[in-house]
């Protein structure tokens, strides 16, 4: 048994290195948020149109949905400690060569650190679980997502605000620096952890064959796509809708960040004894909040209060999806958890999908939280079917 485990055995406290993982992801996700925020600086400076800058976007989405699982095989022999550092490195490297490249070379690079973003998220969820006992398998997966919260919530909107100030590559040098820095700190408080069992393809293959396993990845891309349906619009409903001035909008959409953490918080301790609670509980939750917000979306007393709400229930989720990926997978946990992430990513990258087809048809911006409650309802009889087995 690793070590670092017996240490942390008598403590409820989590190791420092799971911590390390999750500033490291909040360094690394913070690109992603970035990007949107910048879209028209990056268009005017290269020269292109906001529809190319936008494929920017697409290709980064692209990396992350493709990277977890080939990366997982290509280091599944590697330390873990090795393999963290390796896509940590590769992610900066990317990244400070895109933004003194042209165009084309950046949407290169920009699918490059996808790739390297998800090879990280990867390795990073499987090393957390490696270094705490069983029982807080679910608590230590919720801190290391947490730092995903973060660069949504705050990570984006700050290098949004560095960009503006300098120019648009100002927040991504920021992200960069950022990531050479949790590669310090990891290489420095990372144990040298290794897998328990020796490393097998074959057996991370057969586990990936589990019906059970892509019925929780069915109900991660529903999820995901329920709530960050009425997320990515969150803004439009409240300046459109709800009436809400522009000054007091961010403040609006942290509280969302706010109850993210919440719900992390008390699904990581809800999901590693009662995973399926924490799934209802998020799905009903995201349901009904979703009905709420696009009912009650003129009315700023009520829509303040759901915002939060919504972010609990959304991140309630997220450890129970871990814990149940975890324990299905536990004899091959690296390209069960590298591919949870493609299942996260690609939940995200659908909803420009659902909601451009509601929108195109003339609907109202209220219209997507609809969609957010329908994809949710549908989850439901896909976890009852996992608890019932």
């Amino acid at each position: 048994m690793d070590t670092n485990v017996i240490t942390h055995r008598r403590t409820n406290r989590l190791p420092v290195g799971v911590y390390l993982l999750a500033f490291s992801l909040f360094a690394m996700g913070s690109a992603e948020f970035l990007l949107a925020g910048v879209l028209p600086s990056v268009a005017t400076d290269l020269d292109v149109s906001l529809a190319s800058a936008g494929a920017l976007i697409t290709a980064f989405a692209l990396g992350v949905v493709l990277g977890g699982p080939p990366f997982a095989v290509l280091s599944l022999r590697w330390p873990r400690r090795t393999a963290l550092l390796t896509a940590q490195l590769v992610f900066a490297a990317t990244v400070a060569v895109g933004l003194v490249a042209d165009y084309q070379v950046l949407l290169i690079t920009r699918f490059l650190s996808g790739l390297a973003y998800a090879g990280f998220f990867a390795v990073a969820a499987v090393t957390a679980i490696s270094l705490v006992t069983p029982d807080r398998n679910a608590r230590a997966s919720g801190v290391v997502v947490s730092g995903l919260g973060v660069a949504m919530v705050a990570g984006g909107p700050l290098g949004t605000l560095l960009s503006n100030l300098t120019d648009w590559r100002g927040g991504f040098w920021a992200v960069v620096a950022l990531t050479v820095l949790s590669t310090i700190a990891c290489a420095l408080g990372l144990p040298a952890t290794t897998a328990t069992a020796e490393p097998s393809l074959r057996r991370e293959l057969t586990t990936m064959r589990s019906p059970r396993l892509w019925g929780v990845y069915a109900v991660t891309i529903l999820t995901t796509a329920a709530y960050m349906i009425s997320f990515n619009y969150l803004a439009a409903v409240l300046a459109d809708v709800t009436h809400v001035t522009d000054l007091w909008i961010p403040a609006v959409l942290a509280l969302f960040g706010v109850g993210a953490f919440v719900g992390l918080s008390v699904g990581g301790r809800i999901s590693d004894r009662r995973p399926h609670h924490a799934l209802l509980i998020g799905a009903i939750g995201i349901a009904v909040l979703s009905v709420l917000l696009t009912t009650l979306a003129d009315h700023a007393s009520a829509v303040v209060p759901i915002v939060f709400l919504l972010g609990i229930a959304a991140f309630v989720l997220n450890p129970a999806i871990y814990g149940r990926v975890f324990a299905i997978a536990a004899d091959a946990p690296t390209l069960a958890g590298a591919t949870t992430v493609s299942a996260f990513q690609l939940g995200i990258s659908l909803t420009p999908v659902f909601a451009g087809a509601a929108l195109g048809l003339d609907a109202p911006v209220t219209s997507v939280s609809w969609i957010g409650a329908v994809l949710a309802l549908v989850a439901i009889p896909l976890i009852l079917l996992d608890r019932r087995k």
